[in-house]
């Protein structure tokens, strides 16, 4: 057998990894921004483009496919080379995937600053960068198996197994809640509506954080921790049941961030089934991590890699053994839209991410520029300054949500809600804010201490580009390893068909959930009285998604006594089927506003927004001054119009003609009537068509007097 040389390509796994640590620190760092702005809304400094509404989305999507993005692509990049025993598939596409990846994180932060998003959580950008993102990953995908197939190593090692489970589950993730209808170059409208549209989204938003946040760490554990400790992984059979288990049932549990809400309760059930389910192959994963490190627990006292990958792992499983609890409808009833589910996405992303991604760094940056960590001591110190951070910032999380949830449900012994006025709720809870915001600066100043101490690494050392390295030919004739135990060692030689049946174990449960809520109308039933929006709500509510309010605000009143009592009637499934997107919400940090419609005048609405303290005193909402002066773009309103035709929404035939006429009319009506409260108001502003689409919201339906029921359409 002939021995053959190559070289590694280290500079691709370099360049990832200076990207990770560059957006690190940046979408860190606008997340304390936003922490900050949540008690100071002054902080924004009366910018449209830096308010809380806007920043958040540029948070989560800095830290998740910038910070998180680049560090699995660093990963992977390196050592899929090593598993492989081949260099890259081929030097320009990774060039292409590492620019692109670039450009695109830079064109998301621009347009989700001026306000063009699809505000579905995790999902925002528009569809030309939603298009180059499906490049760039296929991309990714032809390069990563153009190199496993020319691999020199027969078998494929457990984390290339989480690599293609990645690329294929993404991707099919992607494609499906991604399709758009455009109405201009930078806007467009989801092909789906209210109830479907919340079911693929958050099918997508739970598996973005399963095969993006999740699946690609648990490769780079697989992979990194055995090499940081010198030890093999602890159980091959489990790494099997780990991986086939965890991919099929995670799929599945996406529901379970809609119970109580219109969902068909069918749907919410499956999602908490298999949400329960999924602790079993979650923990098999931790513990197999875990147990890596038997006879090796002294090297952690001493090795600050090893420590951030111990933290790391251990708050995977508290996520993922948290995740499942809150699947619990009971316990979902108490945390949901509350600031617990902020606090369980930070450990996940504080914890198991973030700090896995230090321990692969520090582990990674000595070997890619041949030289030694610059300080084990500032690493250490990093590792305890970002510890604190942690539980300095999901502790008082926790108690916030469960403060929010109970004074929401709390009622007096005569019956009436105790905290009527949902402002009460929220100041209740400031000082924890405060803590969260002051431990998030204590995270960021570790990840700034980490940064510095790679810069001073990479000083010290010198760049290896191209590694030399040597492997014996694979050869393509061999008998079967008949005498292995486990049988799924012929698959793992069979990289097509693995991709193939990891294709279908994730596609199962998707069709099973989507297809139905789609095909079968007694999922959705719908309501005669319900209309479409007139043109002005219409861009009233274009107002409302790119300003950001359903960070902050949800339209999904649930059967609760306490939510009817303060709210209104609960919402029906029927309301919300001209509801392109959907805008549910999963956090309140003000009240819901699904019945806000003909609660007050328009004239409150206006100034509201201009001033919130004059209307609510303590109010920690930013105000909007310049959506006065800002103008609705009537020219772009009948394309509007003819794509909602196009999705199904039953305006008359040649209504796009009227509809800038209809628009004016129902904007003078307004004007007239915030004259008379003595405001001065240009129709075409766009503050008009948003109170426009205030005052219509919930009031499609009356509820019936005798039984509170609506009347449906069978």
């Amino acid at each position: 057998m002939g021995i053959e040389t190559f070289e590694y390509d280290n500079k691709i796994a370099r360049q990832f990894g200076i990207a990770t640590v560059f957006w690190g620190i940046v979408g860190m760092s606008v997340g304390v921004w936003a922490a900050f702005q949540l008690f100071i809304p002054e902080l924004n400094f009366g910018i449209g483009y830096t308010t809380f509404g806007r920043i958040r989305p540029i948070h989560t999507n800095a830290v998740i496919f910038a910070f998180v993005g680049n560090g699995i692509f660093m990963g992977v990049y390196y050592s899929l080379q090593r598993l492989c025993k081949a260099r890259m598939y081929n030097d320009t596409l990774s060039k292409i995937h590492f620019w692109g990846w670039q450009l695109i994180i830079v064109a998301a932060v621009l347009t989700l600053a001026s306000g063009y998003s699809v505000s579905k959580e995790y999902a925002e950008l528009e569809w030309p960068i939603d298009i180059a993102i499906t490049i760039i990953w296929v991309i990714f995908g032809w390069n990563m198996f153009g190199t496993i197939i020319k691999r020199r190593e027969r078998h494929m090692y457990v984390a290339i197994w989480f690599y293609i489970a990645t690329f294929i589950t993404v991707a099919l993730l992607h494609v499906v809640n991604s399709i758009e209808l455009p109405v201009s170059f930078l806007k467009s409208y989801p092909i789906y509506a209210g109830v479907q549209d919340a079911l693929v989204q958050w099918w997508y938003g739970h598996n973005a954080v399963a095969f993006f946040l999740t699946t690609p760490y648990l490769g780079l554990m697989y992979y990194y921790l055995p090499k940081a400790a010198n030890r093999p992984i602890f159980s091959y059979r489990l790494s099997i049941v780990h991986f086939w288990s965890l991919i099929f049932i995670y799929i599945w549990a996406g529901p379970h961030h809609l119970l109580y809400t219109s969902l068909p309760d069918w749907a919410q059930s499956l999602g908490t089934v298999f949400s329960l389910m999924l602790l079993a192959p979650s923990w098999g994963g931790m513990l197999n991590g875990l147990l890596t490190l038997r006879g090796a627990w002294d090297r952690v006292r001493d090795d600050p890699v090893l420590k951030f990958m111990v933290v790391a792992i251990t708050a995977y499983g508290m996520a993922t053994f948290e995740g499942p609890l809150l699947a619990i409808k009971s316990v979902n009833a108490i945390s949901h839209y509350t600031d617990w589910t902020i606090a369980h996405v930070h450990v996940g992303t504080l914890g198991w991410n973030g700090f896995l991604t230090f321990g692969v760094l520090y582990w990674i940056f000595p070997r890619l520029y041949n030289t030694k960590l610059y300080s084990k001591k500032m690493a250490e110190y990093h590792f305890w300054i970002g510890f604190l951070g942690i539980a300095g910032y999901v502790l008082p999380l926790y108690f916030a949500g469960i403060t929010q949830s109970l004074m929401w449900k709390q009622f007096t012994p005569e019956g009436f809600l105790q905290y009527p006025n949902f402002l009460e709720t929220v100041l209740q809870i400031i000082p924890m804010y405060i803590i969260r915001a002051i431990s998030g600066t204590l995270y960021l100043l570790g990840a700034t201490l980490g940064a510095y101490n790679l810069y001073k690494t990479a000083k010290m050392g010198s760049a290896i580009d191209n590694e030399p390295a040597e492997a014996p030919a694979l050869e393509r004739k061999i008998k079967p390893d008949t005498a292995h135990p486990y049988k799924h060692r012929i698959l793992e030689r069979k990289p097509v068909i693995f991709l193939v049946l990891v294709l279908v174990a994730v596609a199962i449960g998707g069709a099973i959930e989507i297809i139905p809520t789609f095909l079968i109308k007694s999922n959705v039933p719908t309501i005669s009285s319900v209309k479409p929006y007139t043109p002005l709500e219409l861009e009233g509510r274009d107002v409302y998604v790119a300003e950001g309010c359903y960070n902050c605000h949800s339209q999904m009143i649930r059967p609760f006594r306490s939510e009817i009592e303060r709210y209104g009637e609960f919402s029906k499934s029927g309301e919300f089927v001209y509801d392109h997107p959907f805008q549910w919400g999963s956090k309140r940090t003000g009240p819901d506003l699904h019945r806000i419609g003909g609660k007050y005048p328009d004239a409150w609405h206006y100034n509201h927004m201009i001033n919130p303290t004059l209307m609510s005193p303590g109010s920690i909402m930013p105000p909007y001054p310049w959506l006065a002066n800002d103008r609705v773009d009537a020219e772009v309103t009948p394309s509007k119009i003819r794509v909602m035709q196009t999705l199904g929404v039953p305006y008359p035939e040649g209504f796009d003609k009227l509809a800038v006429e209809d628009m004016n009319q129902q904007a003078n009506k307004i004007v007239t009537g915030l004259k008379e409260a003595g405001i001065e108001i240009d129709s075409q502003s766009k503050l008009v068509a948003l109170i426009a689409y205030l005052q219509r919201m919930g009031t499609d339906i009356k509820p019936k007097t005798d039984t509170g029921e609506v009347e449906e359409d069978k």
